[in-house]
């Protein structure tokens, strides 16, 4: 008998070693330098504006992501990553809603990533004060958004021009004044059939705190260069930044990194506010083990880094462009005492 229950215990042991695992897994992915190469390309190709040369890094990072829909995780990868420091796992359900296909993931990373583009084009030429436009126009609307009364004040095609009376130049500022809204209506002026309206528009708070209008906008930019970047089989909207930086840098005189290598991410709106990102904690394992010696942080994901800074990487949180970019000059020029005025980011 003591046999038998061994050997059951064994051969169910083996099966658990082979059984999917409803978690998700996050590790440090690759770095790509965003003045550098990708292949035999420039990563960025400027055309229409005069270019400059470029040295050091100002590298973009990633996260390995595995688990459902797009792969699979067994449960020997899900102890092992609960073993491992630099791994995070979480349920996938937080992640990626029932029903969401690996298809539908490839999509929604595609346009994430194209959209960080023009994003990252838009703030940059925004901070070195050379003119296009923009127009960011409502293309659809969350399920919720019928349900307190959006869909009543707002139209498929409406272009958003303002809101509380301040122009929305980005998702991220529209972000902002509806959180401080906390709950109440938020006024909208859009453009409806070439005539300028103000609209009262509903809030509502989802499960992570923030409120939303539930609506889907879509920026149209007219830039008067051409950027082009050469990136394949990465997707999400976390480069917008180092993508500005790089943009900047190759439009730029001086060289902003003074040769120095950093590493960097976060969301980025055209009039250059930092937005938060996932995997924070991966992406500083990364960059340091490709040899970056600094990283630059949305200051939102600061508190996400305490105790999960590699040794030797000096971080650095920014809430926009014009802060990440002052920044990397002044390690470049050992300005001492305008890097001790700014806070750092993790320990």
């Amino acid at each position: 008998m003591r046999l038998g229950a061994g050997l059951g215990a064994v051969v169910l042991g083996a099966a658990l070693l082979g059984t999917p695992a409803p978690y998700l897994t996050e590790a440090p992915g690759p770095v790509f330098n965003t003045i550098g190469e990708f292949g035999d390309e420039p990563m960025i190709s400027i055309s229409g504006q005069d270019t400059h040369p470029t040295e050091g890094a100002l590298s973009m990072t990633t996260v390995f992501v595995n688990g459902a829909p797009t792969s699979t995780v067994y449960v020997p990868q899900v102890i092992k990553g609960w073993l491992d420091p630099s791994v995070d796992v979480m349920p996938q359900e937080l992640v990626y809603p029932s029903g969401t296909t690996a298809e539908d993931v490839r999509q929604m990373n595609t346009a994430a990533m194209t959209s960080s583009q023009d994003l990252a084009t838009a703030a940059a030429l925004d901070a070195l004060d050379i003119d296009h436009s923009q127009r960011l126009r409502v293309i659809d609307f969350t399920p919720q958004a019928a349900d307190v009364g959006t869909t009543e004040v707002l139209e498929v095609g409406d272009e958003v021009l303002a809101a509380e009376g301040e122009p929305v130049t980005g998702v991220e500022g529209l972000r902002e004044v509806v959180n401080d809204a906390a709950g109440q209506p938020v006024e909208l002026t859009v453009t409806r059939d070439g005539e300028d309206l103000d609209v009262e528009v509903p809030t509502y708070q989802e499960a992570d705190g923030d409120y939303y209008v539930g609506i889907l906008l879509q920026g149209d930019f007219d830039f008067p260069v051409d950027v082009e970047i050469t990136l394949e089989d990465v997707g999400g909207p976390s480069a917008g930044l180092m993508f500005t930086l790089g943009i900047i840098d190759h439009l730029t005189e001086t060289s902003m990194t003074g040769g120095e290598d950093w590493a960097g991410t976060g969301t980025v709106d055209p009039d250059g506010t930092v937005g938060p990102i996932g995997g924070i904690a991966q992406k500083v394992v990364g960059a340091r083990d490709a040899g970056a010696d600094h990283f630059l942080v949305p200051r939102e994901n600061c508190a996400e880094l305490e105790g999960r800074v590699p040794r030797g990487l000096e971080v650095h949180g920014v809430d926009d462009v014009d802060q990440a970019r002052q920044v990397v000059e002044a390690v470049r020029d050992a300005d001492d005492a305008l890097l001790e005025s700014l806070e750092s980011c993790g320990s």
